[in-house]
């Protein structure tokens, strides 16, 4: 008897906005240098809200949101902001721990 397995997809567990919010910020810790796992992290986000729906919101294609967004591409600083705007999302910045 073989057993199956669903692949896991993070994007169906993010129903809430705060979901959604401790989700990037727990991959902002995580990534360290690492700008592909932010954007993965925010195609997660995107997938989770509706591509359709961000391509729409930003103004971007939904096919170059889906590359750009994938972990594989390299999306520009500029689509980053205006998937983040689009995404309800605002960056913040603050002074790393002295001690980490």
């Amino acid at each position: 008897m073989s057993t199956t397995f669903s692949r896991y997809d993070t994007a169906e567990y993010l129903k809430t906005d705060e979901d959604m919010q401790d989700y990037l910020e727990a991959c902002m810790e995580e990534a360290g240098d690492d700008p592909q796992f932010i954007a993965k992290a925010l195609g997660v986000i995107a997938r989770a809200r509706g591509m359709s729906q961000l391509a729409r919101d930003s103004g971007l294609a939904r096919e170059s949101l889906y590359k750009a967004l994938s972990g594989e591409g390299n999306p520009e600083f500029s689509t980053i902001l205006k998937v983040v705007n689009a995404l309800g999302l605002r960056l913040h910045f603050s002074l790393r721990d002295s001690t980490a």
